[in-house]
């Protein structure tokens, strides 16, 4: 069974900096890809950012490029998510999560219990 823990939320002020990490465990974590999800309150949860199962390929939310970056350690087992300018519509609860392929085209079958991250001055 996989477990993945997230860690690194907190309170922001607009056009700050937050990294969110994930810790994995259960599976061979270096053969899947890894995703950041999130939602705020009354929204539906989004997809915020993807990695391949090597970390040579990357996508995301057009809300976020160029602000965001996903890196992955595999000798560590851990994703993170590197949030630079933040602004208050980034306010959410921020899900890692699993997928069942190599990058982010297939089924995302594990999920965080989720970290939240408040942008406000």
């Amino acid at each position: 069974q996989v477990q993945l823990v997230e860690s690194g939320g907190g309170l922001v002020q607009p056009g700050g900096s937050l990294r969110l990490s994930c810790a994995a465990s259960g599976r061979p974590f270096s053969n899947y890809g890894m995703g950041w999800f999130r939602q705020a309150p009354g929204k539906e949860r989004e997809f915020v950012a993807g990695i391949s199962w090597s970390g040579t390929l990357t996508t995301y939310a057009d809300s976020v490029k160029g602000r965001f970056t996903i890196p992955r350690d595999n000798a560590k087992n851990t994703v993170s998510l590197q949030m630079n300018s933040l602004k208050p519509e980034d306010t959410a609860v921020y899900y890692c999560a699993w997928n069942s392929g190599l990058g982010w085209q297939s089924a995302w079958n594990y999920w965080g219990q989720g970290t939240q991250v408040t942008v406000s001055s």
